[in-house]
């Protein structure tokens, strides 16, 4: 990748179209949309703007910084500077809009952001529309899967690298960096974006050995130490790679804003058996419910059928986490964000449909370590697709 790669006309053109449908469905006059990832998805740009998408007719992004930027990359035909929010109801009211009712992303909007707005739109009814949104998000054109492709087709290079970074004696940390840089120098933006409040992100996960047990906040199997406790406390930290301790390197890869997911583990030397059994089990685990993979199919079902399994293995005390710590999921949708829609969890009644991309992770944690497989599959009209393809297995260096 050596160039821009801009979201083309036809992309943002169907996807304006597919939400003034629920814009409809819902009975609202527009939505007003600011978060940057659907920003980016609805007009093709990520500066700083209001994109207002009516029940019917052509949206109008109104630009505050940068609108030389927001021109070359959006194909909105109606793109607008404009320095103060509080202009906003002026001008969609001089364009002939009625907002007695107005959709807003509520769900990541602080309070005193919506404050504000109810009081420029004093006249307006807000509601969120944040949902449904999301739902139309889950179902990725051939163009967001090719994009999604690419991104693993990069994190498959890095995973390929690793055997030439580790050495004994080097820490987390400094492993981290290496293949952090692997994907940077690939075209990774440097941003992975989650939509949980206060569920912060950097890039991704190296644990060896024992570290691979220490807990967090983070809403995953894994935590890991991190560097302090003061921002990011997971993920990699100081601890030194040994002989013999699993290394267990989880990454997410975004390239042109599409977020691959994936994980495989390392080992200098030779792993114990324990670690080695429950590596079998987790690719039995993601074998089996791979499979099971079709529209139609309860995404609850597919936690269920894992947790099935690892109980039948007799692992179900280090399954997804250790104890209080571990997390009833086995799988999330990948896209813009990487936690998106579909989740596969225990009460999740989503049916599973065509377009769908996400990544599955079967885990488990033991004392000694974490150690487990993750890969990134889109549901296309051809069936499940997997596009993580380093190899399975514990790579022995």
């Amino acid at each position: 990748m050596t160039h821009m790669l801009y979201t083309p006309k036809s992309e943002v053109d169907a996807r304006i179209q597919a939400f003034q449908e629920i814009i409809a469905q819902l009975g609202l006059d527009g939505a007003l949309i600011v978060h940057h990832t659907n920003l980016f998805y609805l007009s093709g740009t990520s500066q700083s703007c209001h994109l207002f998408i009516p029940r019917s007719g052509k949206p109008i992004l109104m630009v505050r910084k940068s609108y030389s930027r927001a021109l070359q990359e959006s194909p909105i035909e109606q793109i607008l500077e404009v320095k103060s929010l509080k202009m906003i109801p002026e001008i969609l009211k001089e364009k002939g809009f009625d907002l007695a009712t107005l959709g807003l992303e509520l769900d990541v909007i602080p309070y005193n952001t919506w404050q504000f707005y109810q009081k420029i739109f004093k006249d307006s009814k807000l509601t969120d529309i944040s949902d449904p949104l999301k739902k139309i998000r889950m179902i990725k054109s051939a163009y967001e899967i090719d994009l999604l492709q690419g991104a693993c087709a990069v994190l498959d290079k890095v995973f390929a690298d690793v055997p030439a970074m580790v050495r004994v004696g080097m820490t987390e940390i400094e492993l981290a960096s290496l293949f952090e840089a692997g994907m940077r120098r690939r075209g990774y933006g440097g941003c992975s974006k989650m939509r949980a409040f206060n569920q912060d992100f950097f890039l991704g996960n190296v644990t060896a050995g024992a570290s691979g047990a220490v807990p967090s906040y983070f809403d995953g199997p894994v935590s890991g130490s991190g560097l302090t406790p003061a921002n990011n406390p997971h993920g990699a930290g100081w601890k030194i790679i040994d002989p013999g301790e699993i290394i267990y390197i989880d990454y997410t890869c975004v390239v042109n804003g599409y977020t691959a997911d994936g994980a495989r583990m390392f080992v200098i030397g030779e792993v114990s058996e324990r670690l080695q059994q429950a590596h079998a089990a987790s690719l039995k685990i993601l074998e089996a419910i791979a499979a099971m993979i079709k529209p139609g199919v309860i995404c609850e079902d597919i936690y269920l059928k894992s947790a099935e399994l690892a109980e039948q293995m007799g692992l179900q005390d280090h399954f997804m986490g250790m104890g209080s710590d571990g997390v009833r999921f086995i799988g999330h949708g990948v896209g813009l964000e990487l936690d998106e829609y579909p989740i596969f969890a225990k009460g999740v009644k989503m049916p599973l449909a065509i377009g769908m991309t996400f990544a599955l992770e079967p885990k488990f944690v033991f004392p000694e370590g974490a150690v487990g497989i993750e890969n990134t599959y889109a549901l296309t009209a051809d069936g499940v697709q997997v596009l993580t393809r380093a190899p399975l297995g514990i790579t022995k260096i």
